[in-house]
């Protein structure tokens, strides 16, 4: 999975206002939450964090690869041998995965998950893997093996071993999921941030916009932008600290999942978006694709901004985006 760095909320809360930002922070989906809402006090925000977090609990079971009882390990279970009915809810998350693999030529992939893992990036690679071990392990990936059946709810995986995974959507779709079922509830305003996957509605309670900034890669304690949001996710993908240096270049963790080969080049993305599950596809597509053809994308997309910060240091934006820097 992807590293992603923390992006930093200011709250400026006024004293005189009714209601007020409560926050929770907690583990879910292997991974830290920090689920704010705005309310009238602690009993009424505890709810609301209650409602969300059952809500993000019931998507893990849905889409866990570790949950043998899940409808996506039945899937892969069934790969090569007959199409599994599942949910139209699980239906319609992996019919959108494959129109964003469509769109980012295959950069973005759910089927990464029948990937051999060869790349090590603890510590413990002492030689690069050869040309054939890197082209053996994509084998059997490919969103195009993924025959999906409309009229019956079923999805097919057609190669034997074939396998999906959600890690690099799950957590965005869940925040997306957990806003609109607290929207629906008559929260007026909040954040979920799901380990960087964040998604945003309303104002602060003094009126303000909520603010992002976002962290230098190059030096974690600082700070190189500061940027105003309202409804909109902002999910922001890094690996400077996750890869390996062979032959003078650096092999980072984030895989093309076409080639087997890692991705160079970028250390840190940022994507903004009306949903944080398209975010976090797009983040981890730009890394892949490379800073000019990543960028090219973006630009084409309505309503989508970007941020990257390539392995000099240099920072580059999309065109419609405005930044304050600090």
């Amino acid at each position: 999975m992807k590293h992603l760095i923390t992006l930093l909320f200011l709250f400026s809360i006024l004293g005189c206002t009714a209601q007020q930002p409560y926050k929770r922070t907690l583990k879910l989906m292997g991974s830290r939450f920090d689920i704010t809402v705005t309310a009238n006090d602690s009993i009424q925000a505890n709810k609301y964090i209650d409602t969300a977090v059952a809500e993000i609990s019931r998507i893990e079971k849905l889409i866990s690869s570790w949950d043998a009882n899940s409808q996506t390990s039945e899937i892969n279970r069934y790969a090569g041998i007959k199409p599994v009915k599942v949910d139209k809810e699980l239906f319609d998350l992996i019919e959108r995965a494959i129109g964003i693999s469509k769109l980012t030529d295959g950069a973005f992939d759910i089927s990464y998950a029948s990937m051999d893992r060869i790349w090590k990036f603890d510590g413990s690679m002492t030689k690069m893997p050869s040309k054939e071990e890197i082209t053996a392990s994509v084998e059997k990936v490919g969103y195009q093996n993924i025959i999906l059946d409309k009229k019956n709810s079923t999805v097919f995986l057609k190669l034997k071993g074939m396998k999906i995974g959600f890690g690099a959507i799950g957590k965005g779709y869940a925040a997306d999921k957990a806003k609109s079922l607290l929207i629906s509830k008559g929260v007026s305003s909040g954040i979920i941030n799901a380990s960087g996957d964040m998604n945003t509605w309303g104002k602060q309670p003094n009126g303000n916009e909520w603010k992002v900034a976002i962290t230098n890669p190059m030096d974690k304690n600082k700070v190189f932008a500061l940027l105003p949001i309202t409804n909109v996710a902002v999910v922001t993908s890094g690996n400077y600290e996750k890869y390996v240096n062979f032959n003078g270049k650096r092999y980072t963790h984030i895989i093309d999942p076409r080639t087997g080969y890692p991705s160079t080049g970028i250390i840190s993305v940022t994507v903004f978006a009306p949903k944080a599950e398209l975010a976090d596809a797009l983040a981890t597509s730009v890394f892949v694709m490379g800073k000019e053809a990543g960028l090219d994308r973006i630009n084409q997309l309505p309503q989508i901004e970007c941020i990257i910060i390539d392995d000099k240091g240099n920072i580059t934006k999309s065109k419609n985006i405005e930044i304050d820097k600090l």
